[in-house]
C-alpha cells in the first residue's frame, strides 16, 4: 500500500522555487467566487514551512494597515499559479513566531544583499512521466474499439458477389428454351415425310 500512496503523491508534486523561513514571497493564487475566478497576490514573509511531500504547507505573514495577517498555503496546490521570491531573509531560525509579538520596524526581517537575480521557475508537474504512463495504459483500451467496428464491415463485403451470381443462374434457363423449340421443329420434320409417303403410293396405283 505504501508504494501505491507514494506513486499518487509523486504525481501531484509541482516545481517550486527554493525558499526558506524569512524570505519574502509573492504568492499568486486563484480565488473562486461563484462562477467567476480571479487571481489574487499575497505578499509577505515566510514564518514557517511544515510537512513534506504533497502535504507540505507554508505560512506567509504580512502587515495590513498595522494589523498582522497570516495565510497558510499548500505548497503543491493546483490553485497556486506561481510563487515569486522577492527577497531573501537573513535569519537563523526555521520558525519565526517571534514576529507575531513585534510591531512596526521591529517586525521587519533583515535581507541578504549578496544574492543575484532570482530564477523564474515554471509551476508544472515535477514527475510528468507518471501521467504519460497512465495515458499509455489507456491507449490500448481505446485502440480495441476501432477493431470491433471493423468486423461488421468485413462481413458485409461478401454480399455484392451474391447479386452477380443471379444472372448466371438465368443463362441455363434461357439456353433450355431454344432446345425445346428445336425438338418441336424436329417432330414437325418427321411428320412431313410420313405424310408425303402415301402420296407417292397413290401415284403408283
Amino acid at each position: 500500500m505504501s508504494t501505491v500512496i507514494d506513486s499518487l503523491e509523486r504525481a501531484q508534486l509541482r516545481r517550486v522555487p527554493t525558499f526558506d523561513a524569512g524570505d519574502r514571497l509573492r504568492v499568486h493564487f486563484q480565488v473562486i467566487e461563484g462562477t467567476r475566478r480571479r487571481t489574487q497576490v499575497f505578499e509577505g514573509v515566510v514564518i514557517k514551512r511544515q510537512g513534506h511531500g504533497a502535504r507540505e504547507t507554508f505560512t506567509v505573514r504580512k502587515q495590513s494597515f498595522g494589523v498582522g495577517v497570516e495565510r497558510t498555503f499548500p505548497l503543491h496546490s493546483p490553485k497556486i499559479e506561481r510563487i515569486e521570491v522577492a527577497a531573501r531573509g537573513d535569519v537563523r531560525r526555521a520558525k519565526l513566531y517571534y514576529l507575531r509579538g513585534r510591531v512596526g520596524k521591529r517586525a521587519r526581517v533583515r535581507e541578504r544583499r549578496s544574492i543575484g537575480p532570482e530564477e523564474l521557475v515554471e509551476r508544472e508537474l515535477l514527475y510528468p512521466e507518471q501521467d504519460q504512463e497512465a495515458k499509455a495504459t489507456e491507449e490500448p483500451q481505446g485502440a480495441e474499439q476501432p477493431q470491433s467496428t471493423e468486423e461488421p464491415q468485413a462481413t458485409e463485403e461478401p454480399a455484392p458477389p451474391e447479386e452477380s451470381v443471379e444472372p448466371v443462374d438465368d443463362q441455363p434457363e434461357a439456353a433450355e428454351e431454344p432446345s425445346g423449340v428445336a425438338d418441336e421443329s424436329a417432330q414437325a420434320a418427321e411428320d412431313q415425310p410420313a405424310a408425303a409417303e402415301p402420296s407417292a403410293g397413290e401415284q403408283q396405283g
